[in-house]
């Protein structure tokens, strides 16, 4: 017997414009920022050669984009359940980007005009630079952060293990040290002005210390209250295997359905190792679950973990919940493993729902019987797509496909969730066949790819 859990209601009104008024928010706090430094540049006392004065222009802006990066990764609640960590993920990636360059001319400008204004040769600008510590810690940060990107690169990343990804970009707390001390050594802001010091240091107390409440101060006590560890590993087929997960006052944890964590089982060997993995069970306040398909040495390794093994959480984290619902109606299309949040989804919404499921056989339907029973439970509608795509017409999960199962898409909010390919490959659909952008809501799994 399934027992049905409806914690979230459809349309509820604080996040209706929640995802646009975080964005706005964002985007004000930055250009805040960018006009105060603006102003403190260009009322500085001194009058440095020009090629030096745009390189220190370029330089007080990467310092601010480099607290805006310690914003967009920190996780806070407010910011994660309105724009998801998608979005926010998608932003880090691209001031990473617009860093690195800014960075890179920076450092290239100011070298290039001291050498000038000084008339040193190679050698001695080397030998002067090395000797300062604000200009070596400048190197370091610039160094490290051009690493990272590079690491982050779709061609890099598709070959490295999340682990070592994840590894490479704990530098980043390096990188923001670094750059704290390039900063205070080789203050690029001549005039003494008491107001011009203080902003940076509210500006720099204020990012890391969002960055350690969300990363740091909030995980700790959250493990510490709810004391998670391992009830029970259920393989669910060849490769795939469900952990379940059991603590103190889990009815307090603040988790909905679609939301992942950042897991961390506690053993000798696997301790250091943090994986991303979706709720596969609507959170009841009695226990958590996850399922997950063998893809790295994270994942495979699941099914011997032992029975009270201890459990280090992050998160919950995600806007893939019932919470940026607009419409009464719901679909819920899933890919693979991708069903795990979708699963979740299905017990916790209500309202008229269809489902399409994808997969190349029923064998290869991870937690098939249980979305079966509970289709039928909601009185929901559940499409197993199987088959080959090239073998098969029309094109699973394709326009015309797509318009036969549910006739009033466009009516509905779409949750889509599976390989990166697949996603975006439906959601290119979906946005064709005329569904607002608003009842789209999406997860990538990328790392099942």
């Amino acid at each position: 017997m399934t027992t049905v859990t409806q914690r979230t209601r459809p349309m509820p009104g604080f996040l209706g414009t929640g995802p646009r008024r975080a964005t706005a928010a964002v985007l004000a706090v930055t250009i805040a920022n960018a006009i105060v430094v603006e102003v403190l540049f260009f009322t500085a006392s001194d009058t440095p050669e020009p090629m030096l004065s745009a390189g220190r222009f370029l330089g007080l802006h990467a310092a601010v984009l480099l607290a805006l990066q310690l914003v967009l990764v920190a996780r806070v609640p407010w910011l994660d359940r309105r724009l998801g960590m998608g979005q926010l993920t998608a932003w880090h990636r691209w001031v990473g980007i617009t860093l690195a360059w800014t960075i890179t001319v920076h450092a290239t400008l100011a070298t290039w005009a001291y050498a000038r204004i000084r008339n040193w040769p190679f050698g001695t600008l080397v030998e002067k630079f090395a000797g300062s510590l604000g200009t070596v810690a400048g190197f370091v940060a610039g160094t490290l952060l051009l690493l990272i990107v590079l690491a982050s690169t779709r061609a890099a990343r598709r070959r490295l293990p999340y682990e070592l990804w994840h590894a490479l970009h704990l530098g980043t707390y390096a990188v923001v040290g670094f750059a704290i001390v390039h900063q205070t050594v080789e203050n690029p802001i001549s005039q003494p002005a008491t107001w011009a010091k203080v902003y940076w240091v509210l500006l720099w107390t204020i990012a890391i210390g969002t960055f350690v409440f969300g990363r740091v101060a909030l995980p700790l006590w959250r493990n510490a209250r709810h004391g998670l560890r391992v009830s029970a590993v259920v393989p669910e087929t060849d490769d795939v295997v469900s952990v379940h997960v059991t603590g103190r006052d889990l009815d307090r944890m603040p988790a909905l359905a679609g939301q992942f964590f950042l897991w961390r089982f506690l053993t000798p060997t696997r301790w250091w190792q943090v994986n991303p993995f979706s709720l596969s069970k609507a959170p009841d306040g009695r226990s958590l679950r996850l399922t997950a398909k063998a893809v790295g040495s994270g994942s495979a390794g699941l099914r011997r973990i032992r029975v009270g093994t201890r459990v280090f959480v992050e998160g919950p984290y995600g806007a893939f919940t019932g919470l940026h619902r607009t419409q009464p109606a719901t679909l819920l299309i899933a890919g693979g493993v991708g069903i795990t949040p979708i699963r979740s989804l299905l017990e916790d919404l209500d309202g008229s729902i269809v489902v399409l499921y994808r997969a190349r056989s029923e064998a290869d339907a991870p937690l098939l019987g249980e979305l079966r029973e509970l289709a039928a439970a909601k009185g929901a509608e559940l499409h197993l797509v199987t088959g080959r795509t090239r073998d098969t017409t029309p094109t699973p999960l394709g326009a015309d496909h797509l318009l036969s199962l549910v006739p009033d898409v466009r009516q509905r909010d779409v949750y889509v969730c599976g390989p990166s390919a697949m996603t975006n490959a439906v959601l290119k659909t979906l946005r064709g066949l005329g569904v607002p952008r608003t009842q789209l809501h999406a997860e990538i799994f990328a790392l099942a790819d």
